[in-house]
């Protein structure tokens, strides 16, 4: 028995020590920096995207290390950032086989919610590219809330649509949803949502036809009735001729 809880008193310890063992934690980013994450495009492309600053945290830099290890070179590109660092997203809307580099920031603005910085790289240069501001129907009930996404190479956004202005402004339970392509290094917009109407915008819609069909109903109820009128006059009139 002595041996025996000797040998268990021994095991008892490892056995502890096996259960609490840490699991990995997440790399930590030391000032200046504040955001990466890091993409690997193709075997050897990488892209290192990070934002750094000291002091105000509403405004800062933003970097894109290249780094093309089969080829030994390694490029950097900067930029101001406005806002902080959401995600960064990676695609090819031009099917060229050049990557592009999405980067998306969140403002303190609601109106002016989402920034996004767009560059196309070729041959370890980068090209910058204008994302285009949204149109007045689009922006029609926006209050921010983005979500980007990339689908079948394509950068899809969707937000909710909103419906008043400032702190009375509620949510219509509707989403706008808009694909965002590249031509020329220009992007296309197409919206692929369809915007219904609101309750009040259905009435404010419906009312003046069913009015206008209310009057049309009741003139050709008129006139049916005057028709019928003259007719029973006329049938009187022969009755009494006759006699």
């Amino acid at each position: 028995m002595l041996i025996g809880c000797t040998i268990i008193a021994g095991c008892a310890p490892e056995q502890k020590k096996a259960d609490t063992i840490a699991q990995p934690k997440a790399p930590v980013i030391m000032d200046p920096f504040r955001y990466h994450k890091l993409m690997e495009v193709s075997p050897g492309q990488y892209y290192d995207v990070l934002s750094w600053g000291r002091g105000a945290t509403d405004t800062g830099s933003f970097m894109i290390l290249h780094s093309d290890s089969s080829g030994r070179k390694y490029t950097t590109t900067t930029g101001d950032l406005n806002g902080k660092i959401i995600d960064v997203y990676n695609a090819d809307m031009d099917a060229d086989g050049n990557p592009e580099i999405l980067i998306q920031a969140k403002g303190k603005d609601t109106i002016n919610y989402t920034t996004l910085y767009a560059f196309e790289f070729n041959d370890n240069k980068a090209q910058k590219l204008d994302f285009p501001k949204l149109s007045g129907s689009q922006r029609r009930g926006y209050r921010g809330n983005d979500n980007f996404y990339i689908e079948e190479g394509k950068l899809i956004r969707e937000f909710p649509i909103y419906t008043g202005s400032g702190a009375a402004a509620t949510p219509t339970g509707q989403k706008r949803k808009l694909e965002y392509g590249l031509s020329n290094n220009s992007f296309t917009v197409k919206q692929l949502s369809k915007d219904s109407l609101s309750a009040a915008d259905k009435a404010a819609v419906q009312q003046p036809q069913s009015k206008q069909g209310g009057k049309q109903t009741s003139k050709k109820t008129s006139k049916k009735h005057h028709k019928a009128v003259v007719h029973k006059k006329k049938r009187r009139r022969r009755h009494s001729s006759e006699e």
